[in-house]
This record gives C-alpha cells, structure tokens and sequence, in this order.
C-alpha cells in the first residue's frame, strides 16, 4: 500500500502544542486519534449529536483500501460518547475533511474540549469482487436462509 497523504486544514494542528498530527497511542495500536479540532469547549447534551471536525483531510487513492472512523472504547464505556452513525466509512477516493458525529447517548451532558482525542481511524483493506446475477445459487449452505437468531442463544 502507498502512503495515505495528509492535508493539514486547520493551522491550530501545527501550530498549537494542545494538537497535533494524528499519531497512534502505542507502536501496537491499529488507528491513529482524531482530535476534536474546536476553538472552545463544547457540551454535548444528554441524547444529543453533534459533527465535529478533526481540521485534517485524508486521500487514501488505493482503490484496495478505505478508511474507518471509530469509537474510543473508554469514551463510550465511561461517558456513553458513541458515534451518530455507528462507523464511519471514507472511501479511498474521499478528499474532504474527516468529521466525526459524536452522540452522547448517557443520560449526562458531555463536554467535549479541544484537541480531545475523540474518535480513531483504522485503514482497511477492501475486498472488491464482482458480482453475478443468478436465480438460485450454484450450491446450499448449512446455514442456507437462516438469520437473526436461528442459531439460538446457547
């Protein structure tokens, strides 16, 4: 894979100690941190969802490859600080700004500060087959049609 580029929208991420370039947390870690790229703190109230911009674009140009915006674990665990839209998927070809929709789904307001690490990015690889029209299926699965619970709970 070729390197992702990087493009530096907002020149608080180089030019204020608070933020900085998207680094990841540990030499193990699979994203790197998105900031909350704000001039001032914002409550996220109880319920509510805001759009937040990370003053970063990507363009990942790798058909092969897209990019996932995720939750942080401990934000969603401690605070209930989710994504709106659950995961967020940027396409290789995407050159805009990575915005994140942070939902507070606690029943506590949030505040969210500026340059807090609010969400990660991971790079993917994308499978990108072909896709045939058939009637019936060239052979039937154990599991055939079965889903939402056929398994049972056990």
């Amino acid at each position: 894979m070729q390197a992702v580029q990087v493009k530096v929208l907002n020149p608080k991420i180089t030019e204020d100690k608070a933020f900085s370039l998207p680094t990841r947390a540990t030499d193990g870690s699979a994203g790197i941190d998105l900031r909350a790229c704000i001039d001032e703190p914002l409550t996220i109230k109880a319920g509510a969802t805001h759009l937040i911009g990370t003053g970063l674009a990507v363009y990942i140009q790798d058909p092969n490859f897209a990019g996932m915006i995720l939750p942080r674990s401990g934000l969603g665990h401690k605070h209930g600080i989710v994504l709106g839209n659950l995961v967020g998927l940027i396409d290789a070809d995407y050159q805009g700004e990575l915005m994140v929709s942070i939902w507070n789904r606690s029943q506590e307001d949030f505040v969210l500060t500026p340059a807090e690490r609010m969400a990660q990015y991971v790079v993917v690889p994308v499978a990108r087959p072909e896709f045939e029209v058939v009637t019936e299926f060239s052979d039937t699965s154990a599991r055939g049609a079965g889903g939402f619970g056929h398994s049972g709970r056990q």
